[in-house]
């Protein structure tokens, strides 16, 4: 094997590649297209492709679908976790599966049709 020091990358601790330079690169912005940019009702990151839901009357922006599901999905009334599909309702209450319907006394509802 060459010398390492001529090599024109850099052996990390483990051996792997790495390149001998490190590039940043960051996009220019101008001063239009910060004021652009939306920032994120949940995160407040600024964005230039953010996106809007409206729901309810109430509209908010949103950098990614993950901060859009944080604010906007419902929870399941027996597991608390977000209903990102179409989940079941019964009693006046939203679960995420009839098995967590079955949980809080909900009858006759499947997860698969017969």
């Amino acid at each position: 094997m060459r010398d390492p020091s001529t090599l024109p990358f850099s052996l990390n601790a483990i051996g792997c590649r790495e390149p001998a330079v490190r590039y940043t690169v960051v996009p220019k912005v101008s001063p239009a297209q910060e004021a652009a940019m939306a920032r994120c009702g949940v995160c407040g990151n600024d964005y230039d492709k953010a996106f809007s839901v409206s729901l309810a009357g109430k509209t908010m922006t949103f950098d990614s679908f993950e901060c859009a599901i944080h604010a906007l999905a419902p929870r399941c009334a027996h597991c608390d976790c977000r209903i990102i599909g179409h989940g079941v309702e019964a009693k006046g209450k939203i679960f995420c599966c009839a098995h967590c319907a079955k949980h809080e006394g909900v009858k006759g509802l499947q997860d698969r049709a017969a």
